[in-house]
This record gives C-alpha cells, structure tokens and sequence, in this order.
C-alpha cells in the first residue's frame, strides 16, 4: 500500500493552501483516512480525519473553521483545504490511510505516507 502525499510550500501569512493524499495498492478496503502534523520539536499531532462512507470528520481544535477535509472514495484520495494559515501552522503534514488488507484478515493497518512540509510565513 502506497499513501503519496502533494501540495505543500511556503505561503504568506492568511494564504491558503491545498494538500492532496493518495492511497494504493492491493487492498480489500480503506477506512478513515487524515491528516497529521509534526512542527520541529514537537510531536506529531491530529489535523483532522475523515470515515469512509458517510465520511464523518472530525478536526483539531486549532484548525476548525480554517481547514476543511474531503475524500474521493472512488479513487482513495482526501484533500485538506488550508485557509487562513498562520505561522504556527508550519510543520510536515503526514497523511495517514487505515487499511483492511483482505476480507479474511479482520485487522486494521495504518499506512503512512512520506510527509509534505508546509511554512506559513509571518
């Protein structure tokens, strides 16, 4: 399973920004999938999340009303929609895909992908 991560840069201050994360490969199915975040020195934290299906959300504190999850279940694919950055926004956003490999192996896997950084400029 592949988990490919895009969209990152360097942004002003109040700018926007668009992540898109893509998960592959031989699976029997995908369930949440969402976005994580590590600034430098700090740990990795929840972003936000979405479920398969219905594609309940769920956000951090810090970021509701400023980003916004969304999901292509046709083609594995969650997008965050970043508006209204602010510098303490900056760190590597990590996207993370739970996977069921096969219908006979109940077990969920968490697939990472490499990480995208994002800098808000002050």
């Amino acid at each position: 399973v592949q988990v490919v991560e895009s969209g990152g840069g360097l942004v002003q201050a109040g700018g926007s920004l668009r992540l898109s994360c893509a998960a592959s490969g031989n699976t029997f199915s995908i369930n949440a999938m969402g976005w994580y975040r590590q600034a430098p020195g700090k740990q990795r934290e929840l972003v936000a999340t979405i479920a398969a299906g219905r594609g309940n959300t769920n956000y951090a504190d810090s970021v509701k009303g400023r980003f916004t999850i969304s999901r292509d279940n046709d083609k594995n694919t969650i997008h965050l929609q970043m508006n209204s950055l602010k510098p303490e926004d900056t760190a590597v956003y990590y996207c993370k895909a739970n996977v069921v490999l096969d219908d006979s192996d109940p077990l969920v896997y968490e697939y990472w992908g490499q990480g995208t950084q994002v800098t808000v400029a002050a």
